[in-house]
């Protein structure tokens, strides 16, 4: 082999390594985003809020109420995510979105991985002009059993990346 085919070849596994977990894994169909490209992934931890409310049938079960997250680059705040979905950038830019597609989580114990296509969206920072919201890497955030008092609230700890897209 020549320089030349070495140096070719150690920019191609160099160009590999550096692309994020999520871009050499294919998401599921029912969350993908072709003709999209990323603008932004940021990791979450927060927790999924629950409330204990009587269901159709008159019985009682737990009813997702809403998120509530820090959104982090590199080990640092720069946003949050909350109800809505809402998710806020520190540079004031934010997008509103709404589930359109969903997938399960690795476990039993996570919630799913989600698409979601922005319905409304503010400022003019990175977010500004982002189509569609991935949720995906999901850990934990799923609550399971009985609920026996109306009212009542619980929080389960989640993380999670949230994959920020426009329209190529």
């Amino acid at each position: 082999m020549s320089l030349l085919e070495y140096t070719a070849l150690a920019v191609v596994c160099l160009s590999a390594s550096l692309l994020p977990a999520s871009a050499q894994t294919p998401l599921p169909d029912a969350i993908a985003a072709p003709g999209e490209t990323v603008v932004l992934t940021l990791h979450a931890e927060g927790a999924q809020i629950y409330e204990c409310k009587a269901a159709a049938d008159g019985k009682l079960a737990w009813t997702f109420r809403e998120p509530i997250a820090t959104l982090m680059l590199d080990g640092k705040t720069v946003g949050r995510h909350y109800t809505g979905p809402n998710w806020e950038h520190i540079d004031s830019s934010a997008v509103v979105g709404k589930a359109v597609g969903n997938a399960p989580g690795a476990t039993a114990n996570d919630i799913p991985w989600l698409k979601l296509t922005v319905t409304a969206g503010r400022g003019t920072g990175i977010l500004s002009g982002v189509t569609t919201v991935q949720r995906i890497n999901t850990s934990g955030g799923k609550l399971e059993g009985d609920c026996d008092k109306a009212g009542t609230w619980r929080n389960v700890p989640y993380s999670a990346d949230y994959v920020f897209l426009r329209k190529v």
